[in-house]
């Protein structure tokens, strides 16, 4: 019977692990995200995953005038997962996913030296959505800091 009861745990902890790392575990972020910050507002949509794809578009609006864009994208490749992010219509680049628990999940890329090195994503309860994206600009460390609320 402890046998029994240890091989279900074991394939219990397997199968939630293997679950964070499926795009499936991002079906709560499908929608429209907004977020203020004095005079500009940044509006991020998503779709819903498929198993190999999620499509996402966001802008930055300020005295009525779009100030910036950027096209997103989460893909599957293989057991990993990878944030792959176009600002302003630039070549995309590849964040692999390095972290995924309780709701939070970090994307790092370390290559180059003046760029966003890691973006974290995490779900605050049902409506609330914490972005943050870390890097070096100019040789200088940035942080930018974003909080959504679901639309």
């Amino acid at each position: 019977m402890r046998s029994l009861l240890a091989v279900g745990i074991l394939c219990l902890t397997a199968a939630v692990h293997a679950d964070d790392r499926e795009l499936s575990a991002f079906a709560w972020l499908a929608g429209v995200w907004h977020a203020a910050d004095g005079a500009a507002s940044t509006e991020e949509r998503w779709m819903s995953p498929t198993s190999n794809l999620i499509l996402g578009a966001s802008r930055t609006v300020k005295d009525g005038r779009t100030v910036g864009f950027e096209f997103m994208r989460l893909e599957k490749r293989g057991p990993d997962i990878y944030y792959i992010p176009q600002p302003n219509g630039r070549p995309p680049v590849d964040f692999k996913m390095t972290s995924a628990e309780n709701g939070s999940f970090v994307f790092e890329n370390r290559e180059g030296v003046d760029r966003v090195h890691r973006i974290e994503y995490r779900r605050e309860g049902d409506d609330g959505l914490y972005a943050r994206i870390e890097g070096v600009q100019n040789g200088k460390p940035f942080l930018l800091e974003y909080r959504y609320r679901r639309q």
